[in-house]
């Protein structure tokens, strides 16, 4: 318990969400004897697998389980966006974020949040009392306010994220050195500003788990070379995981929460280059590098994770489908993902969700008009270069899933039946007795 908590003599309840980025819940559920803390909190508490959005991708998820809405209403689809009316793209950041996030919430209600490392904040707010941005910031000299918090940082050699190309070797080995590193230094950080602020809210984000999830997880789950350090180093989150519990307050409700699942991953499956050989794309010369490069013929495109884009008459610069064919081309595009077998003879695509099933507010105008939910094994890319092989293996072993998403509530009441990310900001409000309309959520509350 810090100073503050001693001094400020109130009884608001308040709320530590802890994220872990990737963490599916089967591999916590699992092996509860390696991992008695998650154990702890699923059996004194609430725990469940959850699902993700759509779609299953941390640029997306982060802002959709940060304010409760989906990405019809962020703005944000995924890594890379495109302008309205135009084949310009982008990497959405915060301020693309078009909707309130929670701690903007807890702010307005004069009560103050603390907020670490999550993806897709950059550049800090200034209306937050403490921010450090995460996943896509340049640094942590421009990612940290105010001014002291860098500097503290700068002593426990404080990083943004691990450095993924490491993950690139075949030895794994200073790649899993420099994830523990990375994380020991954000646990310190964790726990030092969960002791020392004054907060209502402490929002804070482990990223690393992805990144050891991406380039070790099916050594987890096929006994693999890495499986000892796999597992060994989630035995660290977990203990992590446990004395940031014990840090805090009995005022305080801890929340454990993954933005998606993962599985193991077999082939990478390129599909603006499965598109180019169907014939649905074509492009303006043969050194194409971007979605501008598309000729005027193109019926459709796609970004990843498995957004497609119909190249539509009056929405494209060049569009080619005439709006009265856009049913009827979207429905052979949907037909032909799902009929799309991979190398080893197993469906690609397990489903295919049509744009108005996924995404509704005042920013859906930039959304795909499908997104293929893989099958396991399948990580669906996208590119524009033209000279890929659609099936492909690289040093990735672990990719994405929409389901098995991972969520603990440290309240015993407290009931996860068929939820989702979007339900996590509401409940976050409810454990913190902020009011807010039902309507302003896609989620509901679960206590």
């Amino acid at each position: 318990m810090g100073l503050f908590d001693r001094l400020r003599g109130d009884d608001a309840p308040r709320v530590a969400f802890i994220g872990v980025d990737g963490v599916p819940y089967s591999l916590l559920s699992a092996n509860e004897d390696l991992f008695p803390n998650f154990a702890a909190l699923a059996d004194e508490g609430t725990a469940s697998e959850i699902s993700s959005i759509v779609p299953p991708e941390s640029s997306a998820c982060w802002p959709s389980l940060t304010t409760g809405v989906n990405p019809g209403e962020t703005g944000v689809y995924g890594f890379q966006d495109r302008e309205v009316g135009t084949y310009d793209t982008y990497v959405p950041m915060g301020n693309e974020v078009q909707a309130d996030r929670v701690w903007d919430r807890v702010q307005e209600e004069g009560r103050r949040a603390t907020v670490m490392n999550v993806p897709v904040t950059f550049p800090p707010q200034r209306n937050v009392q403490r921010m450090v941005s995460g996943f896509l910031s340049p640094g942590l000299d421009k990612a940290a306010h105010p001014d002291d918090v860098r500097e503290y940082l700068d002593t426990l050699d404080y990083r943004i994220d691990v450095n993924p190309k490491l993950g690139h070797e075949k030895n794994k080995e200073e790649f899993i050195e420099d994830a523990h590193e990375t994380i020991d230094a954000r646990f310190e950080a964790f726990e030092h500003y969960i002791e020392e602020d004054d907060w209502d809210l402490f929002f804070g984000v482990f990223m690393t788990t992805d990144r050891v999830n991406h380039f070790l997880f099916k050594d987890y789950e096929q006994d693999g070379e890495y499986k000892d350090e796999f597992l060994e180093f989630y035995q660290k989150v977990d203990d992590y995981i446990g004395r940031l519990r014990e840090a805090l307050p009995d005022d305080v409700t801890m929340i454990v929460a993954s933005d998606h699942g993962f599985t193991s991953l077999d082939y990478e499956v390129h599909f603006n280059e499965w598109l180019r050989e169907e014939g649905w794309l074509s492009f303006q010369d043969d050194s194409p590098d971007e979605l501008g490069d598309i000729a005027t013929e193109t019926k459709a495109y796609s970004f990843i994770p498995g957004r497609f884009y119909i190249n539509l008459e009056g929405r494209e610069p060049r569009g080619s489908v005439p709006e009265d064919e856009y049913d009827d081309v979207r429905d052979e595009l949907k037909a032909d993902l799902e009929a799309l077998e991979g190398p080893d003879g197993n469906q690609v695509v397990e489903r295919v969700v049509e744009k108005e099933d996924a995404f509704r507010g005042d920013h859906d105008d930039i959304a795909p008009d499908l997104v293929a939910i893989p099958s396991n094994g399948f990580d669906l890319k996208s590119g524009f270069k033209g000279d890929s092989d659609i099936f492909t293996t690289g040093p990735r072993n672990g990719m994405h899933s929409f389901d098995d998403t991972s969520l603990y509530i440290d309240e015993p009441s407290a009931s996860i039946t068929d939820a989702d990310l979007l339900d996590i900001t509401p409940t976050i409000l409810d454990l913190l007795d902020i009011e807010y309309s039902r309507g302003e959520f896609d989620g509901a509350s679960l206590v």
